[in-house]
């Protein structure tokens, strides 16, 4: 290479000859860049501190990638409709009352009359709790389930010894009865896996009902069903009248019913029996308290069972059936649970 000659030395050969020279002695600005830098970062984002979530972690800009971030559900509570809570207590009062009348028609020999009651209550059972479960075949399974009512009662009304093993039997039959019917049609037969705790539900709380019949044969049985019932209907009525009134605490948002009226119609319930007590023959205030304390709590939790499990349909995407079968579902279930309690409370303690 030639070396440079004088009027070219000292220049830097990557500048352009085409920019004019800048002021003597003034520095030229360095030309702007064109890209981003590695190291830089805008001052907005660099100063700012990120917020807070209520979990206490940092929330998450628009631009941060997020790949399996879940949003916080929140659930409405549940609006408590003071009608509706009205009409199941009357209905729970009303059922109360049946009962208790029909087991002072009791007597030894004569214990059809009752049992024709008790044929009532079943089938308002299998109504409700088939229209508001909705199991597969749904029409074989009511069927099933007023069969074995109806075979449960003439065997606890004509059976030699009072026992509960026929009824044991008649509820393991119905419920292998219904689940095969199920099983017929392809239809019914996809749903059968999630069906077989209702349809065992259905049949045995049939049964659960002529516990009371069986219990009447006992000595100081129609004692112990009046005061048990009381117990049961009175803290059920009372539950639902508090949930009208005072529906506080909720319990959970998805379902319409407070621990107050739990609480408070158990209690009720439990010094209704020892009022009674008091005044039956074979019972003091203690004994009618203990076995009444047994069944108002088994009644108002079972009810309150029944609720949460219709809540438990609604949110799995169920439609809801009718308003009258869902209502009713809960006094019905409540009494199904008390009346076997009634029994084995008599039977040990009494």
């Amino acid at each position: 290479m030639y070396p440079p000659t004088s009027s070219q030395a000292g220049r830097d050969p990557w500048v352009d000859d085409d920019v004019p020279p800048g002021p003597a002695g003034r520095a030229q600005p360095p030309a702007p860049r064109t890209g981003p830098d590695v190291d830089d970062d805008p001052p907005a984002r660099r100063g700012r501190p990120r917020r807070l979530r209520r979990s206490g972690a940092p929330a998450r800009r628009p631009d941060d990638e997020v790949d399996d971030e879940v949003d916080e559900e929140e659930f409405e509570p549940v609006e408590v409709r003071r009608p509706i809570s009205l009409t199941a207590a009357g209905f729970a009062a009303l059922l109360g009352v049946g009962l208790v009348l029909g087991a002072q028609t009791a007597g030894p020999g004569h214990r059809l009359p009752f049992a024709i009651v008790v044929f009532g209550v079943q089938l308002l059972f299998v109504l409700a709790w088939t229209m508001a479960t909705r199991p597969p075949a749904l029409l074989l399974v009511a069927l099933v389930g007023a069969a074995v009512a109806g075979a449960a009662d003439t065997a606890a009304v004509q059976s030699d010894a009072a026992g509960l093993a026929p009824l044991g039997y008649l509820a393991g039959a119905g419920f292998v009865v219904g689940v095969l019917g199920q099983l017929v049609r392809r239809v019914d037969r996809v749903r059968v896996t999630d069906s077989l705790g209702t349809t065992l539900l259905i049949m045995v709380g049939v049964v659960a009902f002529t516990t009371l019949v069986t219990l009447s044969r006992i000595p100081a049985g129609t004692q112990a069903i009046t005061v048990c019932l009381t117990a049961a209907g009175v803290a059920l009525t009372v539950a639902r009248l508090t949930d009208a009134v005072l529906p506080w605490p909720r319990l959970a948002p998805q379902v319409p019913r407070g621990a107050a009226g739990v609480v408070i119609g158990a209690m009720v319930g439990t010094l209704a029996s020892a009022v009674l007590g008091s005044f039956l023959v074979g019972f003091t205030p203690t004994s009618g308290a203990m076995i009444g304390l047994v069944t108002a709590a088994t009644a108002v939790l079972a009810d309150l069972a029944v609720g949460y499990a219709e809540a438990g349909r609604l949110m799995a995407g169920e439609l809801p059936t009718m308003w009258v079968a869902r209502h009713m579902q809960g006094p019905l279930g409540g009494f199904a649970v008390a009346a076997p309690a009634a029994y084995a409370m008599t039977v040990v303690f009494l």
